[in-house]
């Protein structure tokens, strides 16, 4: 039975770049002959110390912690057929690993979702920005025996370092992420945006156009964050929630409309349209910045829509507040869209084709 090590940052279950890029595959590639391990680096105690501010010395430990991990995953790389990094061995600049990898019996898989070749470093880790090095990136695609990439902005950037790049589309798992029957408070429009402390600054981008929204239409509408616990917007109302699987998808079905607004720079064409593709499994109708993939994912007025300026913002937010029926006819057309181009099932027959490649 071939065996597949994934090496990864966060433990099983707790990143949603893992999780959608390779983690919800594992049952599916369990029945098909492989055997999958992964190895994280950040510890389930180290995750709040990780991404907080300050406590410099408790992440100096951590990272010793990971080269230690990394040391042991390395005399274990010839164990494996294919070792599979997803975006990095380390979260600082050297490739020592994945130049171990390479030298290695296992063929070297790279998945990557982000332009990780351009520097973006997390609030509570600016002081240990120096450390890091994206232009290890196209080292690695160098490297690599097979290249994932989560779209065809990316896709386009690896080519240019190496011909074995395949389009991999993130994905949803449809028979999780699914529309719900609950009971919605019909008083109120939910304006929901799910993502992460790392991004929450996405979400401040629609905070001109939402507080208009909210100025308009005032008790009709409210609005949650999911992901970032501790953000607030007393002007808005919002207290955020945290993420946890076992809630996910009951308070993505909460929302009526879901937001995914994004800068029009080149870190955002490099995203892969996760958020809206999670509310729009979940039939929830769906406003994206046309940036990168979105612009692919989104047919304007029939399974979602794309907006730009402030003012296509709020028309659009308007349109869908004042017309349930629209709601309900857009949310189905994306769910279908999800279920027949990025969902686990439509695309699990090339993720199996590409890794059985590489050991045959």
């Amino acid at each position: 039975m071939p065996k597949i090590l994934f090496i990864a940052s966060h433990r099983l279950n707790r990143s949603p770049s893992q999780r959608y890029r390779f983690e919800q595959y594992y049952d599916f590639l369990n029945k098909n002959g492989f055997e999958c391990h992964q190895s994280p680096i950040i510890s389930e105690k180290d995750d709040a110390v990780f991404y907080s501010q300050g406590k410099l010395f408790q992440k100096g430990m951590i990272l010793l912690k990971s080269i230690l991990k990394r040391i042991g995953d390395w005399i274990r790389f010839s164990e494996y057929d294919i070792v599979f990094v997803q975006r990095e061995a380390l979260m600082i600049g050297s490739i020592f690993f994945e130049k171990k990898i390479a030298k290695s019996k296992a063929k070297f898989v790279f998945d990557f979702d982000d332009s990780i070749w351009l520097m973006d470093t997390s609030e509570g880790n600016k002081k240990f920005e120096w450390l890091k090095n994206p232009l290890k990136t196209a080292k690695n695609i160098a490297l690599a025996d097979r290249i994932f990439a989560g779209n065809a902005y990316l896709a386009n950037y690896a080519k240019h370092y190496n011909t074995n790049v395949t389009l991999v589309p993130t994905t949803i798992d449809t028979d999780f992420h699914k529309p719900l029957k609950l009971n919605k408070n019909k008083d109120k429009i939910t304006i929901g945006w799910s993502g992460s402390i790392t991004t929450i600054k996405h979400f401040e981008y629609a905070l001109p156009y939402l507080t208009k929204i909210k100025n308009k239409y005032q008790d009709k509408v409210e609005f949650v964050v999911m992901g970032d616990q501790s953000y607030m917007n007393e002007e808005l109302g919002i207290k955020g929630i945290p993420w946890a699987s076992e809630s996910e998808v009951k308070v993505l079905n909460s929302f009526d409309i879901g937001i995914m607004p994004l800068p029009d720079d080149e870190w955002a064409k490099g995203k892969c349209g996760l958020k809206g593709l999670s509310y729009m499994a979940c039939g929830v109708t769906t406003i994206m910045s046309p940036v990168g993939v979105n612009n692919d994912i989104i047919e304007h007025g029939e399974n979602g829509y794309l907006a730009s300026s402030e003012e296509e913002w709020i028309n659009c937010l308007s349109l869908l507040i004042e017309d349930a029926e629209l709601r309900k006819h857009i949310g189905e057309n994306a769910r279908n869209t999800v279920e027949e181009k990025y969902s686990v099932n439509a695309i699990k027959e090339l993720y199996l084709k590409e890794l059985n490649s590489l050991i045959k």
